[in-house]
């Protein structure tokens, strides 16, 4: 389960349930901001391979994941509902993520998507997707040439706090800066309400709510609740049934005392403004317009804090919880070539700069490259020139590790280029190739080896020339043209690479989409079997009720009796041990068995309640081709008099059919098998409707056309005038 469900579930399902997904993702157990997410996290945190996983009871066994493959099923399961929602097949999908996400991180939800059988076109960070969402529908932006519209679009949500400034012309946007905290959002605010309420329960009821797992989460839910009410109102109530020790816990709280408690929080609202304005370049003044989302905008302290800064209201035309996803969503159309979407140009920034070293080698003046620096577009294509005799390799690393969230390793990745042979008279040039893709990520292209081509002597070829006009008295005869100069002429070679990063290897992903697909699997026969279960539950109650009820009328007392006693007996079984843990086909089994006895009776009732209906349209067809064929009407005096006989005869066949069924029908008791269905009725009148449809609308045929010869004198007219334009043209 996710989401709501999931959340409703953890109280009594803590130490497996697991949150904060994006947040382990990409991340070592020793990271530094792994440390902070524990007081967040009840579930068991542990080392799987070189990542963060965790360790959780998973039928009956304990197991662990990591948090590449929690995210692979967290992706699966949007999948799953997205596909039932639209009645079709999920496969490409552009996913957000946070702004301050790092190679390794974009690239372990690249891995995870790949893993829960999608393809991912492409990653968005959360603000761009936002602006994009914003601007693409926008029909009043300036135009290129203009000065840009700016924006700002602030996003605090449950854990992040993120800003970004984007410039917006007619058809494109360009991400000019972004700025972050991610240890600022909703579940922060939450965090020092629980310790304030903790506090004061100790202090009034006794107790420590911190020593137990469940009633820290019944407090949990119980201040995010009064945190949403001092939204809208001066003061909030809580109360905590039975929190722990049956202690009934309640209390209030001001909205000033909440502001109080939160203070810390607050104090840091304006440093991610301030940075993103600076690395923009730009003043507040010039922002046009501050768009906020995330649900915790709606804390009346931040709003007032981020209005008092920008010096103008705040705008709110966005879906706080839908503009990420919405975003999201028009870019992976724009990908798509089954969508038609209005062009426009995203362009995203880069937060980290990355740089590239390599071993030094003669004539090299330095060993080290900042090739994308902070605030360098996305996409954007890099060349780097090296001059070599021999294979070398090359790796990417973060400029300022001191800048990365956490501990994360500032290590990139390593690209080693082969095949160079030594060559005499000096080195060779090298060039290779490096991008950040749309999704963020770097990766190395082609290196090609660029060599001088041998010169060779043109042959002349005789052109046969005309002999140059005299120059005419006072001028100045031509010069003779300058011979025209050689290009110069390079041989590229494609040279074999090898690249190496932070992704999971190839043969690792697949043996985790196996187990994804088996998992999946599992998890599909438990739903089929619940569902099994539930429905013979459904099916025993059901009967019940009808066999006092509707189909009382339609059933004798032997054969009800046998069903109730079959009834009782599936009842009875299912709330033994046996029935609680049964298979699926032992459900479906006793399901088929109690319908073999249930479905002749819901025949007989269903079939007594549609059968007049299908009577009553039979005869209205029989009726109206009866009468269209001995209207006498002229639309069809056409059509042949065997034809029209054929339909009256159809319509007389049908009713004396009819007739004698439902005379048949009358002699039989209700609780016996119909002697005529109402699919058998309307079975018949769609062969009356074969037959007549075909004769009566034979189209008339058309009337042929007289040709009236016209009068004589047109005639010799018409004749004589070529005569009399030829004299004309002869008097001309």
């Amino acid at each position: 389960m996710i989401g709501e469900s999931a959340k409703t579930q953890e109280t009594s399902n803590f130490r497996n349930t697991v949150g904060s997904l994006k947040r382990l993702i990409g991340r070592t157990l020793e990271d530094s901001d792994i440390e902070i997410e524990k007081k967040f996290l009840s579930a068991e945190l542990c080392k799987v391979g070189n990542t963060v996983g965790v360790s959780v009871d998973y039928l009956g066994e304990k197991t662990e994941f990591s948090a590449t493959q929690l995210y692979a099923m967290y992706l699966g399961k949007l999948r799953d509902t997205a596909a039932a929602e639209t009645k079709a097949a999920v496969n490409d999908v552009v996913i957000a993520v946070p702004v301050w996400y790092t190679e390794a991180q974009r690239r372990a939800v690249i891995d995870a998507a790949d893993i829960a059988g999608l393809n991912p076109l492409r990653l968005i960070n959360d603000t761009t997707a936002t602006a994009l969402g914003y601007g693409i529908t926008k029909t009043d932006l300036p135009a290129v040439e203009e000065k840009p519209r700016y924006i700002a679009f602030v996003d605090i949500g449950h854990s992040d706090y993120s800003v970004s400034i984007v410039a917006f012309n007619k058809g494109q946007l360009v991400v000019k800066a972004t700025a972050f905290d991610r240890h600022f959002g909703g579940r922060d605010l939450d965090y020092a309400l629980v310790q304030h309420f903790a506090d004061e329960f100790k202090t009034k009821y006794k107790i420590d709510v911190r020593s137990n797992p469940k009633a820290l989460f019944r407090l949990s839910a119980a201040v995010e609740k009064l945190k949403k009410i001092l939204s809208a109102n001066a003061v909030a109530p809580l109360s905590v049934e039975s929190i722990m020790n049956d202690v009934d816990a309640s209390s209030a709280l001001k909205r000033e005392e909440f502001e109080a408690l939160i203070a810390p929080v607050l104090e840091r609202t304006l440093a991610p403004l301030e940075e993103a304005l600076k690395l923009a370049g730009i003043e507040k003044e010039d922002i046009d317009a501050v768009e906020l989302i995330g649900g915790t905008t709606r804390v009346p302290a931040l709003k007032s804090r981020i209005s008092d800064y920008f010096g103008r209201p705040l705008s709110f035309t966005c879906n706080q919880e839908e503009a990420i996803a919405r975003g999201a969503t028009l870019a992976c159309a724009m990908l798509s070539p089954v969508f038609k979407v209005r062009d426009f140009t995203t362009t995203d920034t880069q937060l980290f700069p990355i740089k590239f070293v390599w071993d030094k080698a003669e004539g090299d003046e330095e060993t080290e490259l900042v090739a994308f620096a902070q605030g360098n577009a996305i996409p954007s294509t890099k060349v780097l020139s090296f001059s070599r005799n021999g294979p070398f390799e090359l790796e990417a690393r973060y400029a300022e590790p001191a800048g990365l969230p956490g501990s994360i390793n500032p290590w990139i990745g390593k690209f080693t280029v082969k095949n160079i042979t030594p060559k005499e008279g000096g080195k060779q040039l090298v060039k290779v190739k490096a991008k950040l893709d749309l999704s963020g990520v770097l990766t190395f292209g082609e290196a090609t080896l660029v060599e001088d081509a041998p010169e060779e002597p043109e042959a002349e070829v005789p052109m046969e020339t005309e002999p140059a006009p005299a120059a005419a008295e006072g001028e100045i005869a031509a010069e003779p043209a300058a011979p025209a100069k050689k290009a110069k002429k390079t041989i590229k070679t494609a040279l074999p690479t090898v690249a190496g990063g932070s992704a999971l290897d190839g043969s690792l992903v697949s043996d985790y989409r196996e187990k994804e697909a088996s998992m999946a699997a599992s998890d599909k026969l438990v739903l089929d079997t619940e569902d099994r279960k539930n429905a013979l539950e459904e099916y025993v109650y059901d009967i019940r009720d009808k066999l006092e009820g509707q189909w009382k009328k339609y059933v004798n007392g032997a054969d009800a009796d046998a069903l109730r006693a079959k009834a009782s007996e599936s009842e009875d079984w299912l709330y033994t041990e046996e029935g609680e843990d049964a298979t699926k086909s032992a459900y479906v089994e006793r399901l088929d068995g109690l319908k073999q006895l249930g479905e002749p009776i819901n025949l007989r009732f269903r079939e007594h309640e549609e059968r007049p209906k299908a009577t009553a349209a039979l005869r209205e067809v029989i009726t109206g081709f009866q009468e269209k064929a001995q209207s006498g009407d002229d639309k069809y005096s056409h059509i042949e008099e065997a034809k029209l006989q054929e339909v009256i005869e159809a319509c007389a066949n049908a009713e004396a059919w009819l007739g004698n069924k439902l005379y048949s029908q009358q002699e039989k008791a209700l609780d016996v098998k119909p002697v005529i269905t109402s699919a058998e009725i309307r079975k018949k009148a769609e062969e009356v409707s074969n037959v007549c449809i075909p004769i009566m609308t034979k189209p008339k045929p058309k009337a042929p056309k007289v040709e009236v010869p016209p009068p004589a004198a047109e005639e010799a007219k018409a004749e004589d005038a070529p005569m009399e334009e030829a004299k004309a043209e002869e008097l001309d």
